[in-house]
């Protein structure tokens, strides 16, 4: 009997724990948006999700968070593997300044190091919703350019949004909420249209 109880309390432990995941799970959200015309391909994406406590508490401390927004153009194609057309990234680099009290982020189509932060396209804002709504919504990005693409080929267009934890501290990638707060990922794909007419 004894076994059974501890049996029942450990499938009741382990369905607690999973509540919260499927929860997490279902609030990350993605709409994309595609565009194709004369100047090329072009990408609105409207993202929903929460950031973990521990991440935001980090946040207000001083510690820089890095997203990364991808898209890929590949062209499907049934006789081989699918090829790449095109691949392209937004980095995103946001902080709190202590000392203005000022959120601060950088934007830049290279990866974000501190020195690169500096030279990269920079806005501040007053709190965090603020900074996190920009980060959360791209419109019209370019991510490609007419003549790299075909009238006559069908493309797919994938994106992905994450949180680039391998720029975190250390701490943090050790951390016990890591596999949940850290692996902060959010996928969607869509057929490109063909042209709109000039």
């Amino acid at each position: 009997m004894r076994l059974i109880h501890h049996f029942l309390l450990a499938l009741v432990l382990c369905f607690a724990a999973a509540v919260p995941a499927l929860a997490s799970d279902h609030e990350k959200k993605v709409e994309l948006q595609l565009v194709r015309n004369a100047e090329g391909a072009f990408a609105t994406v409207a993202l929903q999700f929460a950031l973990p406590d521990q991440i935001d508490d980090a946040l207000n401390k001083g510690v820089a968070l890095y997203f990364v927004q991808e898209a890929e153009i590949i062209s499907e194609r049934w006789y081989w593997r699918d090829k790449t057309v095109k691949k392209t990234a937004r980095y995103l680099r946001v902080s709190y300044q202590p000392l203005t009290r000022r959120w601060r982020l950088h934007v830049s189509s290279m990866p974000l190091t501190d020195a690169a932060a500096v030279t990269s396209l920079g806005q501040s804002f007053d709190s965090l919703d603020e900074v996190m709504l920009v980060v959360k919504r791209v419109r019209n990005w370019k991510i490609a350019s007419a003549d790299e693409l075909s009238s006559d080929v069908d493309y797919l267009v994938k994106f992905n949004f994450r949180l680039d934890s391998s720029q975190l501290p250390r701490i943090f990638q050790f951390a016990p909420f890591s596999n949940d707060g850290l692996n902060l990922q959010i996928k969607s794909q869509l057929p490109l249209p063909e042209a709109s007419a000039p």
